[in-house]
């Protein structure tokens, strides 16, 4: 009789135990970023052109975020401030091509001190500080392949089996110059629907179709991960997250901080949790998605972190999340200094550099697309639209409606009729720089590259007298790395 009770006990503990075990499972994480890729160009955001079955399929059965915006449309600040949760000014490392100090926390270290197993491969492009977050950096180009993608299943497959895993899996891809890739020729470059602020000749479309060739082959991978997770019965406690770091390399879109520029394509999958395909309307930022990590895992956010965590957004997606979004764009192989704050209706930017045209970054500017554009310009067979990116100078500040102008052509500064809707985001974009402690250097740092390279040659580098030579960084005066201000939420 009591062996039977002591059986009967040790079910009993064994039942209790078992549940408590995945009740308290950690959820594995990862994050795919793609490089240069605009919000619309994913089939799940309406783009009937790209080829994207697998990142459609998560869509389905996950969370659409339609209005998730980046700090910045410039690669290694944007991709710090994901990992850090903090604005770019504010990581010390607002410029291309800049890294934060070593003491800088990420999110995948505080992950990886929880006991997750965290690991990189592919773009990294962050700095020292933010290897420390990993237990392996895979950044060698060759090993990574052609899209960046070559190890991404490997790691899967290889990674210690009793722990919790974070996954930052970042492709090349689509980023210029295009290369060798499997998949192409997907695209049919006459069956191309060409945005009207591009202009609509044989090198865009082929332009276009090469590019969207390297976002199927981005997705492609993604697949192949989703296949290993499910053969491995990790696929429903894995959240997954799939994102870009800024717009496509193209003009009107890369460096600019207008939708095509700042907005990204946002995606989360968990099965453990969404049990239904939902779109979410509210905006958040980039800097959101450390805490909401960190909050998701049970670990504590510590005050570094400027962003909020949006999980309870995740739980009911028709709740509002945030007021405001900001963005800066600084320099990226040009001279600049912007910054953006858009709230549920208006998007308004202050250009302390409006002797400037906006063609794009260098990439940009030696492509195929904008050789069409110039020809046009030429021509004078080029609409308004396609000649935005040419005026010079332009106006100091802009102001959009996107209730009816959802690719911000349509600049309502001068209008009487929404003065207050101006005055009330000048307002909140001063009291972000304000609190942040964003500056502006009286000495920024220069063009590197002439405004007009040799044309049809996409690696062209003319440079100027400038070059290599970096002035002070916003928020160095106010010692912005230090501050641990939100801001306007």
């Amino acid at each position: 009789m009591k062996t039977r009770n002591i059986f009967k006990l040790l079910f009993i503990l064994f039942i209790i135990i078992s549940c408590t075990n995945f009740s308290d499972k950690k959820p594995n994480i990862i994050i795919f970023i793609a490089d240069d890729v605009s919000w619309d160009d994913i089939g799940c955001y309406g783009n009937n052109d790209v080829v994207t079955p697998n990142i459609d399929a998560l869509a389905k059965n996950g969370l659409i975020f339609k209005n998730a915006y980046l700090t910045t449309s410039s690669c290694s600040p944007s991709r710090n401030s994901i990992l850090t949760g903090r604005y770019p000014h504010n990581t010390g490392a607002a410029e291309l091509h800049t890294e934060p100090p070593v003491e800088m926390i990420s999110f995948a270290e505080l992950l990886k001190d929880d006991g997750y197993y965290t690991l990189q491969a592919g773009k990294f492009h962050m700095g020292e500080y933010a290897k420390r977050g990993f237990d392996q950096v895979n950044e060698n180009k060759k090993a990574n392949g052609p899209g960046g993608e070559k190890l991404w299943v490997e790691s899967v497959k290889n990674r210690p089996k009793s722990k919790p895993f974070f996954m930052w899996f970042a492709s090349y891809d689509a980023h210029r110059v295009w290369g060798d890739n499997e998949f192409s020729g997907t695209h049919n470059p006459d069956l191309i629907k060409v945005p009207e602020y591009l202009v609509d000749g044989d090198l865009t479309r082929l332009d276009l179709a090469d590019y969207y060739d390297e976002i199927t082959r981005f997705d492609f991978h993604i697949g192949k991960v989703i296949s290993e997770l499910k053969s491995q019965g990790e696929y429903e406690n894995t959240l997954i997250i799939v994102m870009a770091d800024n717009g496509r390399p193209f003009p009107h879109s890369k460096t600019r901080l207008n939708d095509q520029g700042v907005k990204t394509p946002f995606i989360i999958h968990y099965p453990e949790l969404l049990k239904e395909n939902n779109v979410v309307n509210s905006l958040i930022s980039s800097i959101d998605i450390a805490p909401t990590l960190l909050d998701i895992a049970e670990i504590e956010i510590k005050d570094n972190f400027q962003g909020k965590s949006f999980y309870n957004l995740i739980k009911n997606p028709n709740q509002k999340f945030r007021n405001y979004v900001f963005a800066e764009h600084n320099w990226h192989d040009y001279e600049s200094y912007q910054r953006m704050v858009r709230n549920d209706r208006y998007l308004y930017i202050v250009n302390s550099r409006p002797e400037f045209p906006q063609e794009g970054p260098l990439d940009a500017i030696n492509s195929p697309t904008y050789i069409d554009l110039k020809t046009a310009q030429k021509n004078n067979t080029i609409t308004k639209i396609q000649a935005e990116i040419f005026i010079q100078p332009r106006q100091a500040e802009e102001l959009y409606d996107l209730s009816n102008d959802p690719y911000q052509f349509n600049n309502l500064i001068s209008s009487e009729k929404i003065e207050d809707e101006y005055l009330l985001l000048k307002n909140i974009l001063n009291n972000w720089i304000t609190e942040t402690g964003d500056s502006k250097p009286i000495q920024i740092t220069k063009d590197w590259y002439l405004r007009e390279q040799e044309p049809f040659n996409e690696s062209s580098l003319l440079k100027t007298e400038f070059h290599g030579i970096r002035e002070e960084m916003p928020g160095k005066s106010t010692n912005a790395v230090k501050n641990n201000n939100k801001g306007p939420f």
